[in-house]
């Protein structure tokens, strides 16, 4: 039986075991841990079952730089599973469930950069179909979705993660 929740005091250990696992550098659990440690973990979901925390998932807030740009968005990074869980639902489970997080926290939008395959089963779309770039050189795999009405009818500009982002520029 798995069950999903709000990540608490004690899971850190936990939590960076899973992405250390799932990824194959430690940037990912850096990352997570900074963005815990500068407040910047609006939703962070762990997947639990019997032998402990095997998935997790954060939100944190981004920016829009330019014209008509929408404020409120968040950005779906990262996203871990144990590797012998992957594949049996327990991510999307977890992004289903932080999306729904965020969109009751009165987040405006979400972005992802990720596999558009993965991430469309869950609403993304590329986001340059609603006037949004990145830092990072994407298009395909660079993904938006309205968590609100409306909320990126009139969005142009240049989608920015915070600081701690910058562990993956080169």
């Amino acid at each position: 039986m798995m069950a999903i929740r709000p990540e608490r005091a004690g899971d850190e250990a936990g939590i960076r075991g899973v992405h250390l696992a799932a990824f194959p550098s430690a940037l990912e659990a850096e990352l997570v841990d900074r963005l815990r440690g500068a407040g910047r973990a609006a939703v962070s979901l762990v997947a639990e079952m019997e032998r402990g925390i095997v998935g997790h998932v954060l939100f944190s807030p981004v920016t829009v730089a330019g014209g008509g740009a929408p404020e409120g968005g968040v950005g779906l990074a990262p996203l871990a599973v144990l590797p012998d869980l992957q594949g049996r639902g327990v991510g999307s489970a977890l992004a289903r469930r932080g999306i729904e997080a965020c969109r009751g926290a009165g987040y405006a939008f979400a972005v992802v950069l990720g596999e558009p395959g993965y991430y469309a089963r869950f609403g993304f779309k590329k986001a340059s179909l609603y006037g949004l770039g990145n830092e990072y050189a994407a298009d395909e795999a660079f993904m938006a979705m309205e968590l609100a009405e409306h909320a990126l009818s009139r969005a142009r500009g240049v989608v920015r993660y915070s600081p701690e982002f910058d562990l993956f520029k080169a």
